[in-house]
């Protein structure tokens, strides 16, 4: 029994019908769990909905406990090493909002209202659920290294841009860290506006720095769709190799 419920909460194998059913349940969960972020008021349905969707989500939880050993195959150690795994720290994050008790009465204790931003932390739960956002899960672990290397690029490049303004012109730039927020929106292209150079030779670091940003942006895009159709080919060629094999 506990390896059929294994089997139905996991992201549904083709075929399984009744794991589809709790995927979708589940995502229509956390999906409908967010409604009430939307609202700066409460009210009573709003406080319902959370209510049902933080049971829900405490059920999910103690079923995977429940089956923790067929997850990560320790035996009895995956009982006790679950709990610490991401998606179960990731599963209290969802829970753990909505059981607050504190009052509002206290100025000093509406910092816990912070913990109602933290449901927004149940998105993150539609990765169990969406076999394309698993793909994509898995493109970023493939391509983890490339990826790195193209972070790392950024990072150097805007602080040897941020290095190359502030030098260039210190009057339009007051610290060091806003010639690396105007490296940064730089980079990206977006350019709010907030901080510019006003001298030729800043114009034209602006310029260049601009134009190296769209190819440092391009780089991680590239990357991630390349594999991301790599492993889509794969997996529908598996898929002809079941059916063919049927």
């Amino acid at each position: 029994m506990r390896k059929r419920i294994f089997e139905v909460i996991e992201s549904a194998q083709d075929g399984d019908r009744l794991s589809h059913v709790y995927d979708i349940f589940m995502m229509a969960t956390i999906v409908v769990s967010l409604i009430p972020l939307a609202f700066k008021t409460e009210n009573t349905f709003f406080v319902v909905v959370d209510k049902i969707a933080v049971v829900i989500f405490i059920i999910d939880y103690l079923l995977r406990l429940f089956t923790a050993d067929f997850k990560l195959n320790k035996g009895v150690a995956s009982f006790f090493l679950y709990p610490i795994t991401p998606m179960a720290i990731l599963d209290i994050l969802c829970i753990l909002p909505s059981l607050n008790v504190i009052s509002g009465g206290f100025r000093i204790l509406k910092v816990f209202r912070l913990f109602r931003t933290l449901r927004v932390f149940r998105v993150f739960k539609a990765v169990r659920y969406s076999k394309s956002i698993a793909m994509i899960r898995y493109v970023f672990k493939t391509q983890r290294k490339p990826l790195m290397t193209v972070g790392l690029l950024a990072v150097a490049y805007i602080l040897i841009s941020a290095l190359v303004i502030f030098n260039v012109e210190p009057d339009s730039f007051d610290t060091f860290f806003d010639a690396i927020y105007w490296a940064t929106v730089s980079l990206t292209t977006m350019g709010y506006g907030d901080i510019y150079p006003v001298t030729t030779i800043g114009r034209i670091v602006t310029m260049v720095s601009s134009v190296f940003g769209i190819a440092i942006i391009a780089l991680p895009s590239g990357i991630i769709t390349a594999g991301f159709m790599e492993e889509l080919n794969s997996h529908i060629g598996e898929k002809k190799d079941d059916e063919t094999q049927e």
